[in-house]
């Protein structure tokens, strides 16, 4: 019952490191505590399924945020609505599946992930299933944005289920989530994209919205959080000492408002906001860079095509990688390399080597992607799992000031300044955040504070 984890190398879990990660081994168990075997207790099967759920989940809602460019020019022509007008969607998309998470995290850490998973179908799958029968653009403005709250519902409770039941694996656990999120549209792409014409555009959206609506269910009934007390050890295992077990259970959880009370939350919603900045930068303009530089379409398309599987296989990596050594010093290491490979990519096309520049996109997204695995991971850890949904919920929003930053601003900056310039400062920003890394420290009260020098709240 104790070996849910499948494929797992055995690690060391007697270590910890500076910023309290501590590595679990293929049987679940760290510290004195079996975690996959009183996960089963709890469920009556692997806690594996929770995040097999998790995950399906969040491919089933992807494509709103990566499918909605091959369906817009046919919206745009079947409704006689300009295509300027219908950016404004994705618009909305962006600023309610960022903002709905806090509501949504606060409902599950108190109430638990079932109501609101199926609110959040009901939400996805009918936005999809009504822009088949919208005629209007204030009904894709409506329908797109209810949409977007479902996806926001799904993403915040996904990555928290993680959190919650794998405290000993959460780098790799949120990884499978958010990579699931990154790449799950790629198995819908080719359907839109052989059937995105204006006679058929609306059978597309209707029978995505159904799909939609039946895996988020399913989620919805699978999916529970564990009691408050499955973790309590017994008097055989609590010998004073702490310091084996997961970051995320050893110290005391914050509230929201004691969150925000330290200096340590405001430094990682600034990294926050710098690195989705230096990683949408990307994923919005790749193709338009690399035309800028007279490069082969050939080029832009391989950019485009392989910058979410470079995406979602890092996460899982990466992921992992935070789980079994440092968890702060991967973190730098892969945002400053994030950084690096962004002002490669503006020597590489200056250069015009397209096989330099497709190999530098991915190295840029393979480093910077990460990010939705780095920050939760890290907020458990020095905030706790209790709150888990709601405290990530509110660093998520930094992502709106990185849609800013890679739509308005860089539009202006690209207007003003070029290119080139644009992107160097993509990577400054990148660097920025991997420096600011070596300036976090555990706030007080996290159980943490005693393996690094202290620093005051």
């Amino acid at each position: 019952m104790g070996n849910d984890e499948p494929g797992a190398s055995t690690a060391e879990t007697d270590g910890k490191s500076d910023d309290g990660a501590v590595g679990g081994t293929d049987d679940g168990s760290a510290g004195g505590i079996d975690y996959a075997a009183r996960a089963a207790d709890v469920l009556g099967f692997s806690r594996w399924w929770q995040i097999a759920a998790a995950a399906g989940m969040m491919a089933a809602v992807s494509p709103y945020q990566y499918v909605w460019s091959s369906i817009s020019p046919s919206l745009s022509e079947g409704l006689d609505i300009a295509l300027p007008a219908l950016g404004a969607v994705f618009s909305f998309y962006v600023v309610f599946q960022s903002l709905s998470q806090f509501p949504a995290g606060k409902w599950r850490d108190s109430r638990g992930p079932g109501a609101l998973t199926f609110l959040a179908a009901v939400l996805a799958g009918g936005g999809y299933i009504g822009l088949a029968y919208a005629t209007s653009l204030w009904q894709l403005y409506l329908l797109y944005s209810l949409g977007a709250v479902g996806v926001g519902i799904v993403y915040t409770v996904a990555v928290n289920t993680a959190v919650k039941w794998f405290p000993d694996r959460t780098g790799l656990t949120t990884g499978v989530g958010t990579m699931a999120f990154a790449a799950g549209s790629a198995l819908v792409v080719p359907y839109v994209r052989a059937n995105a014409t204006v006679a058929a555009y609306s059978d597309v959206l209707r029978n995505i919205g159904i799909g939609i609506l039946v895996v988020t269910l399913v989620g919805s009934f699978l999916l529970r959080d564990p009691p408050s007390d499955w973790l309590d050890r017994g008097d055989d295992e609590d010998d004073g000492d702490d310091e084996g077990l997961a970051a995320s259970i050893r110290g005391r959880n914050y509230s929201t408002r004691e969150m925000l009370s330290t200096w340590q939350f405001w430094l990682l919603y600034a990294m926050f906001i710098a690195m989705a900045s230096a990683d949408l930068l990307v994923i919005a303009n790749v193709v338009r860079f690399a035309e800028n530089f007279g490069l082969a379409a050939l080029i832009a398309t391989l950019s485009a095509t392989l910058l979410p599987v470079a995406a979602g296989v890092s996460r899982l990596i990466l992921g992992e990688a935070t789980d079994r050594f440092d968890r702060k010093r991967v973190m730098a290491g892969s945002f400053l390399l994030a950084g690096l490979f962004r002002i490669g990519l503006v020597a590489a096309g200056e250069a015009g080597n397209g096989a330099v520049f497709v190999a530098f996109v991915l190295g840029a997204m393979f480093f910077s992607s990460p990010l939705y695995v780095f920050f939760p991971s890290m907020l458990a850890d020095y905030y706790g799992a209790a709150n888990s949904s709601g405290n990530y919920a509110v660093l998520y929003t930094a992502k709106v000031g990185g849609g800013v930053f890679s739509g308005v601003v860089a539009g202006y900056l690209v207007a003003s300044t070029g290119w080139n310039a644009t992107f160097v400062l993509g990577g400054a920003l990148a660097v920025a955040a991997g420096l600011a890394t070596f300036v976090l420290r555990p706030p007080s009260g996290s159980g943490l504070e005693s393996t690094e020098p202290a620093a005051a709240d």
